[in-house]
């Protein structure tokens, strides 16, 4: 750690080390905090968004009265960054995604305009109110459909690539609010279709809960999988570890190629590689990449990743955007319930399954897909379960839209 006194104010620079051990601090202040508040918890707000909001708060009170600024070392935020999204690339099996049938392409393409449709009104408002379009991609495609792991990664790629001032701090701020409003209106819209519409519901007709059709080849895996011995978690840990930093290092060499033609988000390639070397190894059957290892090296990666994003949000540069913001957020959750009932209900067929979607497609698409499998949890308990519409809900918004959204966000911010 270093302290020096520059330009009337006190400066503090932390090491890489010492940013990551700042992180872990304020995401367990998080966990504590939201322990002690039912609110946090009935409305899912992330641990690391609720320990690191406090630190950025304080830090920007702080550097707005101009006593002391703190510097963070971005270096392992970067190289925790590349970890998440090449985990999720890893997850992308086309074996999995076939169980979605025809409803999962379709849903997918939905959901992919509506993204479009989110940039779009965000940079046609952000431009009526003489901001720079970048700003609506920022509190839009980005941190709607996106959610935090793509404002943790998007902002400094926009402050970088296109001088966007406090990108990183409107991203994830737009994304905190998405959450909370996809919790809020999620569970009422639903309740509102079904008696809209007088749906029937599981409970209105008790006939036998469907089951996913699980291919041969992925049962002999299952099965396979149970008589063998079973590796320790330090070995699955290990393992997955090994297959994410090797996709890293190829997909250095993916982006570096891709970078002669467009310019990308570094984490790009690294997904690359991990989808084509997780469907790879699907059809080979000689190695497998799942299982706990894998979910531990996502979790960690992203809870450190995150919560080194907010930990550095400069939110004083945030002053003269929150009305602006406050529109835009508004309109982008109209947007949203519209389409998941103009659309994703009434265009794909008034029935269950398309309730179960629409109100599922309202928690990722502003934010989270945890948001979204929150509500659908809600609205199964009192209605009855739809595996269906889990299974495509899950497979779409935990991964699948992550890989065109980046592609989305890209091309919409060189227009």
């Amino acid at each position: 750690m270093e302290a020096v006194f520059e330009n009337g104010m006190w400066v503090i620079r932390l090491s890489m080390i010492q940013t990551v051990a700042m992180a872990v601090i304020t995401y367990y202040l998080g966990v504590f905090i939201r322990s002690k508040v039912a609110i946090l918890q009935r409305l899912s707000m992330p641990t690391p968004v609720i320990g690191g909001m406090i630190l950025a708060v304080i830090l920007s009170v702080l550097q707005a009265y101009r006593v002391l600024t703190v510097q963070f070392d971005s270096t392992l935020q970067t190289l925790l960054m590349l970890a998440f999204f090449t985990t999720i690339g890893l997850m992308a099996s086309i074996k999995v995604v076939k169980q979605g049938g025809k409803l999962l392409l379709w849903f997918l393409i939905a959901v992919s305009i509506l993204a479009v449709l989110q940039n779009v009104l965000g940079m046609s408002l952000a431009s009526l109110m003489g901001l720079d379009k970048h700003y609506g991609i920022l509190t839009g495609g980005v941190s709607m459909m996106g959610g935090l792991g793509t404002s943790a990664a998007f902002g400094p790629y926009f402050e970088q690539e296109y001088g966007i001032q406090g990108a990183t701090a409107v991203a994830i701020t737009s994304a905190t609010f998405g959450m909370a409003g996809a919790l809020i209106v999620g569970g009422p819209f639903g309740e509102w279709v079904i008696h809209k519409y007088k749906l029937q519901t599981p409970k209105d007709v008790p006939v036998p809960e469907p089951e996913l059709h699980i291919p041969e080849d992925l049962k002999a895996d299952i099965t396979e999988e149970h008589s063998a011995e079973k590796p320790t978690f330090t070995a699955e840990l290990m393992k997955a570890t090994a297959v994410v930093v090797l996709c890293m290092a190829l997909g250095t060499i993916v982006s570096s190629f891709l970078g002669h033609f467009i310019t990308l988000p570094a984490y790009i390639g690294s997904m690359i590689v991990a989808a084509v070397i997780r469907n790879i190894a699907d059809a080979s059957k000689r190695f497998e990449i799942q299982g706990e290892g894998l979910n531990a090296v996502a979790d960690i990666s992203l809870v450190l990743f995150v919560t080194m994003a907010v930990n550095s949000l400069k939110l004083y540069e945030l002053v003269n955007l929150a009305v602006p913001m406050a529109v835009i957020l508004l309109a982008q959750c109209v947007l949203t319930l519209l389409f998941a009932w103009l659309v994703i209900f009434l265009l794909f067929g008034k029935s269950y399954d398309t309730l179960m979607l629409s109100v599922g497609g309202i928690g990722f698409s502003m934010g989270a897909t945890a948001n979204g499998l929150a509500v659908m949890q809600a609205m199964a308990e009192k209605y009855g379960s739809n595996p269906r519409a889990w299974l495509i809900v899950s497979l779409v918004g935990a991964f699948l839209i992550d890989l065109v959204n980046a592609v989305i966000i890209t091309w919409m911010a060189t227009l």
